[in-house]
Protein backbone atom coordinates (compact mmCIF):
# COMPACT_ATOMS: atom_id res chain seq x y z
CA UNK A 1 0.00 0.00 0.00
CA UNK A 2 3.00 2.52 1.35
CA UNK A 3 4.82 1.53 -2.12
CA UNK A 4 1.30 2.55 -4.59
CA UNK A 5 0.44 6.12 -2.06
CA UNK A 6 3.98 7.01 -2.79
CA UNK A 7 3.70 6.03 -6.57
CA UNK A 8 0.47 8.52 -7.03
CA UNK A 9 2.08 11.13 -5.19
CA UNK A 10 5.10 10.66 -7.31
CA UNK A 11 3.05 11.02 -10.29
CA UNK A 12 1.47 14.02 -8.69
CA UNK A 13 5.00 15.50 -8.06
CA UNK A 14 5.70 14.96 -12.34
CA UNK A 15 2.81 16.05 -13.36
CA UNK A 16 2.63 19.48 -11.40
CA UNK A 17 6.21 20.05 -12.45
CA UNK A 18 5.59 19.58 -16.19
CA UNK A 19 2.81 21.74 -15.67
CA UNK A 20 5.10 24.48 -14.11
CA UNK A 21 7.59 23.70 -16.62
CA UNK A 22 5.28 24.53 -19.43
CA UNK A 23 3.49 27.83 -18.21
CA UNK A 24 7.04 29.14 -17.43
CA UNK A 25 7.62 28.95 -21.20
CA UNK A 26 5.43 31.87 -21.10
CA UNK A 27 7.94 35.07 -20.31
CA UNK A 28 6.81 37.48 -17.53
CA UNK A 29 6.68 41.22 -18.85
CA UNK A 30 5.15 44.18 -17.34
CA UNK A 31 4.28 47.59 -19.24
CA UNK A 32 4.55 50.60 -17.03
CA UNK A 33 3.07 53.73 -17.61
CA UNK A 34 3.52 56.44 -14.84
CA UNK A 35 1.91 54.55 -11.94
CA UNK A 36 -0.12 51.62 -13.34
CA UNK A 37 1.20 48.74 -14.41
CA UNK A 38 -0.03 46.21 -16.84
CA UNK A 39 1.25 42.08 -16.56
CA UNK A 40 1.66 40.20 -19.29
CA UNK A 41 2.67 37.17 -20.08
CA UNK A 42 4.45 36.27 -23.67
CA UNK A 43 4.85 32.93 -25.09
CA UNK A 44 7.61 33.24 -28.32
CA UNK A 45 7.03 30.43 -31.36
CA UNK A 46 9.02 27.49 -31.54
CA UNK A 47 12.54 28.45 -33.21
CA UNK A 48 12.15 31.35 -32.62
CA UNK A 49 13.55 33.76 -34.72
CA UNK A 50 13.99 37.31 -34.06
CA UNK A 51 15.07 38.36 -37.82
CA UNK A 52 11.64 36.50 -38.97
CA UNK A 53 7.82 37.95 -38.37
CA UNK A 54 5.48 35.99 -36.81
CA UNK A 55 1.27 36.41 -36.34
CA UNK A 56 0.36 37.58 -32.70
CA UNK A 57 -2.96 36.38 -30.54
CA UNK A 58 -3.70 38.39 -27.91
CA UNK A 59 -5.81 36.55 -25.47
CA UNK A 60 -7.40 38.59 -22.40
CA UNK A 61 -8.79 36.76 -19.70
CA UNK A 62 -12.24 36.91 -17.67
CA UNK A 63 -12.79 38.42 -14.60
CA UNK A 64 -12.27 36.04 -12.15
CA UNK A 65 -8.52 36.33 -13.12
CA UNK A 66 -7.82 39.09 -12.47
CA UNK A 67 -5.17 40.16 -10.73
CA UNK A 68 -1.30 41.16 -10.84
CA UNK A 69 0.70 38.16 -10.07
CA UNK A 70 0.99 37.55 -13.37
CA UNK A 71 -0.64 34.59 -13.12
CA UNK A 72 -4.34 33.80 -13.17
CA UNK A 73 -4.55 35.34 -16.40
CA UNK A 74 -2.81 31.83 -18.00
CA UNK A 75 -5.72 29.58 -16.02
CA UNK A 76 -7.66 29.40 -19.30
CA UNK A 77 -6.55 29.12 -22.57
CA UNK A 78 -2.84 28.85 -22.17
CA UNK A 79 -2.73 25.10 -22.41
CA UNK A 80 -3.72 25.72 -26.00
CA UNK A 81 -0.93 27.51 -27.29
CA UNK A 82 1.90 25.13 -25.46
CA UNK A 83 0.67 21.84 -27.33
CA UNK A 84 3.29 20.15 -29.68
CA UNK A 85 1.00 20.17 -32.91
CA UNK A 86 0.26 23.95 -32.26
CA UNK A 87 3.63 25.13 -31.95
CA UNK A 88 4.40 22.90 -34.97
CA UNK A 89 1.64 24.05 -37.19
CA UNK A 90 1.38 27.62 -35.91
CA UNK A 91 4.33 29.44 -34.83
CA UNK A 92 3.21 32.87 -33.75
CA UNK A 93 3.79 35.02 -30.45
CA UNK A 94 1.54 34.28 -27.78
CA UNK A 95 0.63 37.21 -25.60
CA UNK A 96 -1.42 36.86 -22.15
CA UNK A 97 -2.21 40.32 -20.62
CA UNK A 98 -3.81 40.46 -16.89
CA UNK A 99 -6.30 42.97 -16.07
CA UNK A 100 -5.98 44.39 -12.06
CA UNK A 101 -8.32 43.51 -9.62
CA UNK A 102 -10.23 46.56 -9.26
CA UNK A 103 -10.76 46.81 -13.27
CA UNK A 104 -12.15 46.10 -16.02
CA UNK A 105 -11.25 44.87 -19.69
CA UNK A 106 -14.48 46.74 -21.28
CA UNK A 107 -16.84 49.62 -20.45
CA UNK A 108 -19.54 48.07 -19.28
CA UNK A 109 -22.44 48.47 -16.46
CA UNK A 110 -22.98 45.27 -14.12
CA UNK A 111 -26.74 45.20 -13.23
CA UNK A 112 -27.32 42.82 -10.07
CA UNK A 113 -30.72 42.45 -9.02
CA UNK A 114 -32.51 40.01 -6.30
CA UNK A 115 -30.18 39.89 -4.11
CA UNK A 116 -27.03 39.40 -6.43
CA UNK A 117 -28.64 36.35 -8.26
CA UNK A 118 -29.69 38.02 -11.26
CA UNK A 119 -26.90 39.43 -13.57
CA UNK A 120 -27.23 41.84 -16.43
CA UNK A 121 -24.87 44.04 -18.09
CA UNK A 122 -24.96 47.24 -19.93
CA UNK A 123 -22.65 48.35 -22.44
CA UNK A 124 -21.45 51.54 -23.12
CA UNK A 125 -21.98 52.69 -26.99
CA UNK A 126 -19.09 54.89 -26.06
CA UNK A 127 -16.57 56.92 -23.18
CA UNK A 128 -13.29 56.72 -22.05
CA UNK A 129 -11.47 53.47 -21.93
CA UNK A 130 -10.74 52.00 -18.68
CA UNK A 131 -7.57 52.05 -16.92
CA UNK A 132 -7.25 48.56 -18.17
CA UNK A 133 -8.09 49.06 -21.29
CA UNK A 134 -6.05 51.76 -22.10
CA UNK A 135 -2.86 50.24 -20.87
CA UNK A 136 -3.90 46.69 -23.11
CA UNK A 137 -4.17 49.70 -26.10
CA UNK A 138 -0.54 50.70 -25.10
CA UNK A 139 0.44 47.19 -25.16
CA UNK A 140 -0.69 46.71 -28.47
CA UNK A 141 1.41 49.42 -29.38
CA UNK A 142 4.27 48.74 -28.09
CA UNK A 143 4.13 44.96 -29.05
CA UNK A 144 3.73 46.04 -32.86
CA UNK A 145 6.27 48.39 -32.53
CA UNK A 146 9.18 46.74 -30.71
CA UNK A 147 7.86 42.80 -31.60
CA UNK A 148 8.53 41.16 -34.88
CA UNK A 149 4.86 40.76 -35.91
CA UNK A 150 3.37 40.29 -39.54
CA UNK A 151 0.94 43.17 -39.49
CA UNK A 152 -1.89 41.72 -41.55
CA UNK A 153 -1.59 38.70 -38.97
CA UNK A 154 -3.22 40.34 -35.68
CA UNK A 155 -5.66 38.63 -33.81
CA UNK A 156 -7.56 38.99 -30.31
CA UNK A 157 -9.81 36.54 -27.99
CA UNK A 158 -11.35 35.97 -24.82
CA UNK A 159 -13.45 34.95 -22.61
CA UNK A 160 -16.56 36.74 -20.63
CA UNK A 161 -15.30 39.99 -19.41
CA UNK A 162 -12.38 38.99 -21.65
CA UNK A 163 -14.95 38.51 -24.63
CA UNK A 164 -16.38 42.00 -24.05
CA UNK A 165 -12.71 43.17 -23.89
CA UNK A 166 -12.62 41.46 -27.54
CA UNK A 167 -15.26 44.20 -28.75
CA UNK A 168 -14.25 47.05 -27.11
CA UNK A 169 -10.71 46.68 -28.24
CA UNK A 170 -11.17 46.04 -32.15
CA UNK A 171 -13.67 48.80 -31.56
CA UNK A 172 -11.30 50.98 -30.51
CA UNK A 173 -8.44 50.17 -33.18
CA UNK A 174 -10.58 48.94 -35.92
CA UNK A 175 -7.59 49.02 -38.73
CA UNK A 176 -5.39 46.74 -36.21
CA UNK A 177 -6.84 43.17 -36.31
CA UNK A 178 -7.17 40.69 -38.86
CA UNK A 179 -9.99 38.36 -36.67
CA UNK A 180 -11.62 37.73 -33.38
CA UNK A 181 -13.02 35.60 -31.36
CA UNK A 182 -14.77 36.25 -28.25
CA UNK A 183 -16.13 33.67 -26.37
CA UNK A 184 -19.35 34.09 -24.28
CA UNK A 185 -18.75 38.10 -24.01
CA UNK A 186 -20.83 41.02 -24.98
CA UNK A 187 -21.00 44.23 -26.51
CA UNK A 188 -23.25 47.58 -27.39
CA UNK A 189 -25.34 46.42 -30.96
CA UNK A 190 -24.95 49.87 -32.03
CA UNK A 191 -20.91 49.88 -32.09
CA UNK A 192 -21.09 46.85 -34.88
CA UNK A 193 -20.57 49.06 -37.85
CA UNK A 194 -17.34 50.01 -36.34
CA UNK A 195 -16.17 46.02 -36.18
CA UNK A 196 -16.68 45.58 -40.07
CA UNK A 197 -12.73 45.72 -41.18
CA UNK A 198 -12.34 42.26 -38.97
CA UNK A 199 -13.17 38.91 -39.58
CA UNK A 200 -15.20 37.35 -36.23
CA UNK A 201 -16.16 33.71 -35.11
CA UNK A 202 -18.30 34.59 -31.78
CA UNK A 203 -19.09 31.85 -28.91
CA UNK A 204 -21.57 31.06 -26.46
CA UNK A 205 -23.19 28.50 -23.94
CA UNK A 206 -26.56 28.33 -24.75
CA UNK A 207 -27.37 27.50 -21.15
CA UNK A 208 -25.18 30.71 -19.54
CA UNK A 209 -26.43 32.18 -16.29
CA UNK A 210 -24.22 34.50 -16.16
CA UNK A 211 -23.39 36.54 -19.21
CA UNK A 212 -26.60 35.54 -20.89
CA UNK A 213 -26.13 34.42 -24.55
CA UNK A 214 -28.35 37.08 -26.09
CA UNK A 215 -25.57 39.44 -25.80
CA UNK A 216 -23.30 37.67 -28.32
CA UNK A 217 -26.67 36.87 -30.10
CA UNK A 218 -27.71 40.31 -30.32
CA UNK A 219 -24.29 41.36 -31.61
CA UNK A 220 -24.08 39.16 -34.21
CA UNK A 221 -27.43 40.26 -35.56
CA UNK A 222 -26.57 43.84 -35.32
CA UNK A 223 -22.89 42.64 -36.79
CA UNK A 224 -24.26 40.63 -40.01
CA UNK A 225 -27.09 43.93 -40.24
CA UNK A 226 -23.69 45.90 -40.63
CA UNK A 227 -21.73 43.73 -43.51
CA UNK A 228 -19.67 42.32 -40.77
CA UNK A 229 -17.63 38.91 -41.56
CA UNK A 230 -19.21 36.88 -38.73
CA UNK A 231 -20.28 33.58 -37.64
CA UNK A 232 -22.24 32.34 -34.45
CA UNK A 233 -21.42 29.26 -32.61
CA UNK A 234 -23.61 28.69 -29.58
CA UNK A 235 -23.25 25.32 -27.68
CA UNK A 236 -26.84 24.50 -26.19
CA UNK A 237 -25.82 22.62 -23.62
CA UNK A 238 -23.15 24.28 -22.08
CA UNK A 239 -22.86 27.22 -19.38
CA UNK A 240 -20.55 30.07 -18.61
CA UNK A 241 -17.55 27.76 -19.12
CA UNK A 242 -18.45 27.30 -23.18
CA UNK A 243 -14.41 28.21 -23.52
CA UNK A 244 -14.06 24.84 -23.12
CA UNK A 245 -15.37 24.08 -26.06
CA UNK A 246 -14.63 26.78 -28.44
CA UNK A 247 -10.85 26.41 -27.75
CA UNK A 248 -11.70 22.76 -28.57
CA UNK A 249 -12.97 23.51 -31.53
CA UNK A 250 -10.86 21.57 -34.75
CA UNK A 251 -11.15 24.67 -36.94
CA UNK A 252 -10.18 27.54 -34.67
CA UNK A 253 -6.58 27.72 -35.12
CA UNK A 254 -7.00 26.92 -38.44
CA UNK A 255 -10.12 29.62 -39.66
CA UNK A 256 -7.78 31.95 -37.23
CA UNK A 257 -4.36 32.01 -38.75
CA UNK A 258 -6.28 31.65 -42.42
CA UNK A 259 -7.28 35.47 -41.67
CA UNK A 260 -5.26 38.40 -43.22
CA UNK A 261 -5.86 42.22 -43.25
Amino acid sequence: MKKIILFFILVLAITTLANAQDFSMYQKKWLVQGGDTLPYRVLFPKGYDSTQQYPVIFFLHGAGERGNDNEQQLVHGAKLFLKDDVREAYKAIVIFPQCARESYWSNALRMHDDGGKNRTFYFLEDGAPTKCMMLLEELVHYVLDKYPVKKNQIYVGGLSMGGMGTFELVRRMPKTFAAAFPICGGANPATAKQLRKVNWWVFHGGKDNVVPPNHSQNMVTAMKAAGVKVKLTIYPNDNHNSWDSALAEPELLPWLFAQHK
